[in-house]
């Protein structure tokens, strides 16, 4: 078996068009959260979007990891020619661009997602905060 999709994470499959994931505040829970998006947007017929959701949601992943505790959640999900990927955690604190230095090595991340989605945003949760993106696509999943 895939290490990558070795527990711990649990799946929720919501419908066809939507599935969560949650997935133990560890490091090794970066690469499956890219792995489990890559293998649900080939499912979905998404593929050629796979590199760009994986990269945003690999910084999202990392970003719960480094600023909160507790379990994330992923939640993918496709309707009407949007792809949207969420990252729930434990902090209630809303993320903000910042403008990073040469020299520094983070900071980033939201740049990214600001760059290559068409659409972002955060809000608080009764548990903490998401933070989303959104992916115009072209694909279409079978009704």
């Amino acid at each position: 078996m895939n290490p990558l999709l070795e527990k711990p994470y649990e799946q929720e499959e919501l419908d066809g068009r939507e599935t969560s994931y949650s997935f133990a505040p560890e490091p090794a829970s970066v690469p499956r959260a890219r792995h489990l998006t890559r293998a649900h947007l080939a499912d979905w017929g998404l593929d050629e979007h796979s590199a760009v959701a994986e990269l945003l949601v690999s910084e999202l992943v990392t970003n719960a990891l480094r600023h909160s505790r507790g379990t994330i959640g992923l939640l993918l999900s496709f309707r009407d020619g949007l792809l949207r990927c969420e990252v729930e955690d434990a902090d209630p604190f809303l993320p903000r661009a910042c403008r990073a230095r040469d020299d520094e090595e983070r900071g980033r991340g939201l740049h990214l997602i600001e760059l290559l989605a068409c659409c972002w945003g955060s809000a608080r949760t009764t548990e903490g905060k998401a933070v989303w993106f959104e992916l115009t696509t072209a694909g279409a999943l079978a009704a």
